[in-house]
């Protein structure tokens, strides 16, 4: 394998401090929601519960941005193809989300 280009490593970089911020977040939120779980100290009241949901969102969501961000910042290392590939691939996730019957389907996962 060849040497990276600089503005490549810099690319890298950034999307490497977003990724481990992500997960730091992932982490944080996925705790709440298993603490929650166990001990049920986000009930009582209306607000509670909707909080506990937005943080479902959160996870379910963040867990796919994660996985864009890292896989953005691995193919940014490989070739061209690879990263438009990739790029495609993410694209193709991101627009089946916004169809009503998918999103329907996949917020159908998440406990409400």
């Amino acid at each position: 394998m060849g040497k990276i280009a600089p503005w490549k490593q810099g690319i890298s970089k950034v999307f490497d401090i977003i990724g481990e911020i992500l997960a730091v977040l992932l982490v944080l939120v996925l705790a709440v929601l298993l603490l929650n779980a166990e001990f049920d100290f986000l009930s009582g009241s209306e607000g509670l519960e909707t909080f506990c949901r937005v943080l479902w969102y959160i996870f379910f969501y963040g867990v796919f941005l994660l996985v864009a961000v890292v896989g953005i910042e691995a193919m940014i290392k490989r070739n061209l193809i690879l990263f438009i590939l990739f790029a495609a691939i993410i694209a193709l996730c991101v627009i089946f989300m916004f169809f009503p019957d998918v999103r329907d389907y996949l917020t159908g996962l998440i406990p409400a």
